[in-house]
């Protein structure tokens, strides 16, 4: 597989992943079982560098952080001030930030150009939904590796995967059939390499604004669909 890389910043920084980790787990903001919150957090990095996604240097200071309060609580007497109360206020203060930040950026879409706003007027209708964040994408895709059987080592007959070509081979599916689940897209995968490939095309998709992933409602299934127009000329991408 060539040595492809998506920043994972572009997406969302790590206190959204933490944010995302609290959520999954239900558990009160203002009680995080910080044990298991810490192992799931380092077992995301893991997966997400065995997908060669390039983590910004925050991931890391927060695994750091949050290891750290770990230590602390092992350590701590009940008289002694709660060693999550810092990493508590974090997350609090970002909420605020980024509902204030949501109410902007839907302001901002009314402000649209009109292709923009018919395409997701078509895809959802009047029926609610949800954008999915990078971390429920790598869920359902963690889920997909793990339920679909593939060649356990790479034929030396199989052309190299070419991260553009699986990027063109995406919207020629949505052209041909509109939308499509998530799991649709790895149907035809052979390798595990290729399975990454495909994911990464996915993602660099939904950056440049050419596809649109949305869910009815959290944990439901993730639809894709084309957001530019068939006819429209898509611009070179550059992978790093």
């Amino acid at each position: 597989m060539e040595q492809l890389k998506v920043k994972i910043e572009v997406f969302e920084g790590p206190l959204d992943l933490l944010l995302h980790l609290v959520k999954k787990n239900e558990v009160d903001i203002y009680n995080i079982p910080i044990s298991v919150i810490t192992e799931q957090y380092l077992g995301y990095l893991k997966f997400m560098k065995s997908l060669n996604i390039d983590l910004a240097s925050e991931y890391l200071v927060l695994a750091a952080t949050l290891v750290n309060i770990k230590s602390r609580m092992l350590l701590a007497s009940p008289k002694e001030e709660d060693p999550r109360e810092e990493i508590t206020q974090a997350l609090l203060d970002y909420v605020k930030i980024k509902d204030m930040a949501d109410i902007l950026e839907q302001r901002e879409v009314l402000h649209r150009d009109v292709f923009a706003r018919h395409a997701i007027e078509d895809i959802v209708g009047e029926k609610a939904f949800i954008f999915p964040s990078i971390f429920d994408l790598l869920d359902a895709f963690k889920k997909t590796i793990e339920k679909t059987k593939l060649q356990k080592t790479v034929s030396l007959e199989l052309e190299p995967i070419n991260i553009e070509e699986k990027m063109r081979e995406i919207l020629s599916i949505l052209e041909v059939e509109s939308e499509v689940f998530f799991e649709r897209l790895f149907d035809e995968a052979i390798t595990k390499e290729e399975m990454i490939v495909t994911f990464l095309a996915l993602l660099h998709l939904a950056k440049e604004g050419e596809v649109i992933l949305y869910q009815a409602s959290p944990n439901a299934s993730i639809y894709i669909k084309r957001l530019l127009p068939p006819e429209e000329q898509r611009p070179h991408l550059e992978v790093v």
